[in-house]
């Protein structure tokens, strides 16, 4: 390979690079507006605020265009270029992230959604108002941590994920329990029953987390494992 040849594919490898590393940006920065939405969603929630909840379902188009920019834009990298194992397993990586990014948005909509159903003032229970709440501050720290682990590639700090998301679910199995005891009547059941949907959706924020703090795992070793076991109830 003469030394014209060879810059040349030095400068492709070089531009290929450069194009993952803004690929990477769009979709760690899909992390930053799924933690900006989780927050306007919360604070619907805590005021019953129905317009505001409004805002987070019509928003979630903000989330989609992102998947479908990074999708895109990963599948035209692949058709035009050849990466080596590293790159691809970030390519891959990247992927799954952008898939949980949405599926973030989702859930935040579909807790959107349950408040024009509870209406304005509804029989709350301030006992398990304050799990949800604990709840949605710690899978928004997940969100946060999970865009930290993979900027840094610390596998360390994405497997702590986990410590956070044993905590997010024995709060929503607390959330169950509560709704159990409190459903004495038709309305406060319905209320109950409605929060305990939205506890399932923040535990599924948080669950996405830790997807994607595996990919990093993933990204470092080359080798894919789960950071916990699905069928143990923690």
């Amino acid at each position: 390979m003469d030394e014209k040849t060879g810059g040349r594919m030095a400068g492709g490898r070089q531009h290929f690079q450069e194009e993952i590393r803004d690929l990477e940006t769009q979709a760690l920065g899909g992390l930053d507006l799924v933690v900006k939405t989780l927050d306007r969603t919360l604070e619907a929630l805590e005021h019953q605020d129905i317009e505001l909840a409004s805002i987070v379902v019509h928003d979630d188009d903000r989330i989609d265009g992102r998947y479908l920019e990074v999708q895109q834009g990963i599948l035209s990298l692949l058709a035009l270029q050849a990466p080596v194992a590293s790159d691809l397993r970030t390519v891959a990586a990247l992927l799954h992230v952008i898939k949980h990014v949405e599926r973030m948005g989702d859930q935040c909509v579909n807790i959107a959604k349950m408040l024009p159903v509870v209406g304005f003032e509804p029989p709350s229970d301030e006992e398990m108002l304050q799990f949800i709440f604990r709840m949605g501050r710690l899978a928004r720290s997940q969100v946060e941590q999970s865009k930290q682990a993979f900027l840094l590639r610390d596998v360390a700090v994405a497997e702590d994920l986990v410590r956070q998301d044993q905590e997010i679910n024995r709060l929503n199995r607390c959330v169950f329990s509560r709704a159990v005891e409190i459903g004495t009547d038709a309305d406060r059941r319905e209320w109950a029953m409605s929060m305990m949907l939205v506890a399932r959706a923040i535990e599924r924020i948080g669950d996405n987390a830790v997807d994607i703090g595996e990919q990093v795992a993933f990204v470092v070793t080359g080798e894919f494992r789960e950071f916990s076991d699905a069928s143990r109830v923690s």
